[in-house]
């Protein structure tokens, strides 16, 4: 598959992963964990873009931080190409840095921005239909789709609550690979268990995998329109390193999710109906659904050995952990320090975090 030189990805690889504590960790972030395999979740995604996007038309935006623990994580990586952030900011002006590096660097530039901590499985299904998402974004075939921003919209296996969902509309193409692209008709916040049971029986709604393609073009005319401040600091931006733009220009721009200072407010949305599995381990609760279990539902890695337990969730990076008479439990040992909760409970982890001494974070 051969790749436009107008197409690039930007990777946002600057979370810190709370809810898989105590192996995330300040400076050990989710995406730089082999949680599924021998490779990192980053290393995943730069490896789904391969035949889609060239070497050499892919960053990866993060922090300051970080930028050595990517660095030793993948050292294959093109150094010049690791873009650090220097403030905490949301994903607006993530975007916004994306498209200005981007568009600095070919005029015609056409992007995907997407998260380093998804897990697909079927990564040729997933390049598939990416390529399929430039094309539609660039519109070479002049059939409008080019007016859109591009997301990527799963539909929902379960009533899930911790995610955003996507209120699908009208069919508006298929692509030559059977790709679907269809009208956004709203962006809807992450609902409760009872909204998510009526948009999984409705079918009208999918999640919102956070996966975006726009020409540089068109986010710049719908951040003209709705965050000036957005579109000045794209406009601006420099070719060559834009470690001095950043210091001087990004902690300025406004603390808000691109959804909401662009999307929701932008002319046209399309998705592209994800034909690939997807998730986005947002905590251990994951672990059940990629990794095999035993007769008694229990998913283990590393040393673990249980009797007369089930359901449990248990990672060992060292020493044995030891399951007697015990249900719904994750317990996770590192070496310097254990988790034990319950299933349940996962999601309240980020309440531990004020708590922890700080070589513990």
């Amino acid at each position: 598959m051969n790749t436009d030189p107008r197409f690039h990805a930007c990777i946002i690889a600057g979370g810190s992963g709370e809810r898989f504590w105590p192996m995330s960790r300040t400076s050990a972030p989710k995406h730089l964990l082999k949680l599924f395999g021998e490779r990192t979740l980053l290393e995943e995604t730069l490896l789904r873009l391969q035949g889609v996007v060239a070497r050499e038309n892919t960053w990866i935006l993060t922090n300051a931080l970080q930028v050595p623990l990517i660095q030793s994580a993948i050292p294959w990586f093109p150094a010049s190409q690791i873009i650090a952030e220097p403030a905490k900011r949301d994903t607006a002006p993530a975007a916004a840095l994306a498209t200005g590096l981007v568009r600095a660097r070919h005029p015609g530039a056409v992007l995907a921005l997407l998260p380093a901590d998804a897990l697909i499985g079927n990564a040729p299904r997933f390049a598939e239909q990416l390529a399929q998402a430039f094309a539609w974004a660039a519109d070479d075939a002049g059939t409008g789709t080019g007016r859109n921003l591009l997301t990527f919209a799963v539909t929902p296996t379960y009533p899930a609550t911790g995610f955003g969902y996507l209120e699908l509309g009208d069919g508006l193409a298929t692509g030559a690979d059977g790709s679907r692209l269809r009208r956004v008709g709203r962006f809807v916040e992450k609902p409760d268990e009872a909204t998510a049971r009526g948009y999984l029986a409705g079918g009208r709604h999918a999640w919102n995998a956070g996966i975006f393609v726009w020409s540089a073009a068109r986010f710049l005319a719908e951040a003209d329109r709705s965050a000036p401040e957005l579109a000045s600091f794209v406009r601006d931006f420099p070719g060559g390193d834009p470690a001095a733009y950043l210091s001087a220009r990004f902690a300025s721009l406004p603390k808000i999710s691109v959804d909401y200072a662009i999307l929701e407010k932008a002319e046209s949305v399309a998705t592209v109906v994800a034909a690939f599995d997807w998730d986005d381990v947002g905590s251990w609760e994951a672990l059940p659904k990629h990794l095999p279990a035993d007769a008694s539902g229990n998913v283990g890695r590393g040393a673990v050995l249980s009797v007369d337990s089930s359901r449990n969730i248990a990672v060992s990076n060292g020493r044995l952990i030891a399951l007697v008479g015990v249900q719904n439990l994750v317990v996770v040992e590192t070496a310097d320090a254990v988790l034990v909760c319950h299933r349940d409970s996962v999601q309240h982890l980020k309440r531990l975090m004020p708590q922890l001494p700080g070589d513990k974070v």
